[in-house]
């Protein structure tokens, strides 16, 4: 069938309605889920040891999450060379990225007013760039947690004078505490580098008060370093935290980072739990991309 001048106007008139609607119906699609879920090596009952890696892996996760030894007296035991070609040879043979470290000496050495906390995050950095991680978890926890104004400056003040070392490795200080994200923001802009954000706990936020939603939200993308999901001692998903709200809220803002598992094992088979548990997580994120 020959078509006359008038039925291709007409059909590249049709085409390029259906095109508009097309673009139109994929800028309006929800954005999807893209973060990567990890799970901590202590949680798998295996703080600070190489076996970690490999469970992480045989378990579906995308990567783990290191522990840096907080028994440590003149160094950290990731500060061996061998041992860090140990963990990035596991790594490789097993095809599983290291996504991050937690500084957990800090549980002893408080950052707050310790001395020595000011140095064992200063040599966590090159530990860090070794592993090819970006984010260095801080924790403010126990008799270290941050509780007063002059703390968190004391902090900030602390921070300002390691972030440029961890500027020039290409890595982050990732605060992770029980206070609100405001009094966290209020600690990075004292701190003045852009390599101190929030390690955004949603689980410490939510026993400390806080709406976790609104707080992601208001923190923002570029914020928040990495994510801890957790509702202990629930299954995520039957304890009082809703996470789909949670998992909507960090899609919308396109957060890409690692959202990692601290979940404890309710019924004490750490393999069992964690598989259930980064299933319901890998369902809403599915769930997202389907909306």
């Amino acid at each position: 069938m020959e078509l006359t001048r008038r039925d291709c106007l007409r059909l590249g008139a049709a085409s390029m309605v259906s095109a508009a609607f097309s673009r139109a119906r994929i800028a309006s699609a929800a954005p999807w889920a893209r973060f990567k879920v990890g799970v901590t090596d202590w949680n798998l009952r295996l703080t600070g040891k190489i076996e970690a890696v490999a469970l992480a892996k045989k378990l579906g996760f995308d990567g783990v999450q290191v522990s840096l030894g907080r028994d440590a007296m003149d160094k950290l035991p990731l500060a061996d060379p061998a041992v860090q070609q140990a963990y990035l040879a596991e790594s490789k043979r097993v095809d599983l990225p290291l996504a991050s470290v937690c500084l957990d000496i800090l549980h002893r050495n408080y950052l707050k007013s310790d001395p020595l906390g000011q140095r064992w995050v200063a040599d966590s950095i090159p530990i860090a760039r070794a592993l090819g991680v970006k984010v260095v978890l801080l924790p403010f926890f126990g008799k270290g947690a941050l509780t007063t104004p002059a703390e968190m400056d004391f902090v900030g003040d602390a921070l300002r004078e390691i972030a440029p070392a961890a500027e020039k490795a290409g890595v982050v200080l990732g605060l992770e505490d029980t206070i609100s994200a405001r009094d966290n923001v209020r600690i990075m802009e004292r701190a003045k580098s852009a390599a101190v954000l929030t390690y955004y706990d949603v689980g410490n936020s939510t026993g400390n008060g806080f709406k976790v939603v609104e707080e992601i939200r208001w923190l923002g993308r570029d914020r928040i370093c990495e994510v801890h999901l957790k509702d202990n001692p629930h299954f995520l998903g039957e304890g009082p935290i809703a996470f789909p709200p949670i998992i909507e809220a960090l899609a919308d803002l396109g957060f890409a980072g690692w959202a990692q598992l601290e979940t404890d094992s309710p019924t004490k088979s750490v393999e069992a739990d964690m598989a259930r548990n980064l299933k319901y997580v890998r369902d809403l994120m599915a769930a997202r991309i389907a909306a």
